[in-house]
């Protein structure tokens, strides 16, 4: 989870080295993320690999798995979006540039949420997911919740900014915008997704 937060946190000077059109840098974010992205994928592969099958584990092993996967997925499409961004040398519209950071900011918001309270694992290991800690993480993930429902908002306002700006843009450009719009909102859902699938485990118990 620390892996994808860093990876997630590489889009805002990614998009702020976009902003002031800065291609160098913008080419050394990309390689970055891509690392990253790496890291991450290797670590998911090594705790599959070596998690025991036979053994009992304090958690369900198929949740644990669940969970891993949705942060894998955080530094996954943070990928697609770097990707794309660079590979189509996609300019900010103009209609956008105004909404479109604090919606980033937002989204790397939610990952860093989610990632404090997988900071918790340990705790909750050792009190069997019950208890007081279990229900203090019970209270941060509500406010997971409340912050990625923010988010959205944000993201609903940046695509109605886009919408309104249309016919300014190159058609095929607006599919993509509307493209990168979603997978920013998606690094937001899977941190959520993380925080709900912690909950899970904690009910289970």
């Amino acid at each position: 989870m620390r892996i994808a937060l860093e990876c997630a946190e590489q889009l805002d000077p990614l998009f702020q080295a976009i902003l002031q059109g800065k291609k160098a840098e913008v080419l050394e974010y990309q390689v970055q993320i891509d690392r990253l992205e790496g890291e991450a994928d290797e670590i998911f592969k090594e705790v599959r690999k070596h998690l025991p099958r036979t053994f009992m584990l304090p958690v369900d092993r198929r949740d644990l798995l669940g969970l891993l996967d949705m942060q894998d997925k955080i530094a996954n499409v943070t990928q697609d979006i770097a990707g794309l961004l660079i590979e189509r040398q996609m300019g900010i519209p103009e209609g956008i540039k105004e909404p479109l950071m604090p919606y980033v900011t937002e989204c790397i918001g939610v990952v860093r949420h989610a990632a404090s309270i997988m900071e918790e694992m340990d705790e909750l290991l050792e009190t069997g997911f019950a208890g007081p800690q279990a229900l203090r993480v019970s209270g941060m993930i509500d406010e997971l919740n409340e912050i990625e429902h923010q988010s959205d908002l944000t993201g609903i306002a940046v695509s109605k900014a886009l919408f309104a700006h249309e016919d300014e843009i190159n058609p095929v450009s607006v599919i993509f915008w509307y493209k990168l719009l979603e997978w920013i909102g998606d690094t937001a859902d899977y941190a959520e997704a993380v925080g709900n699938r912690l909950r899970l485990m904690i009910a289970a118990r």
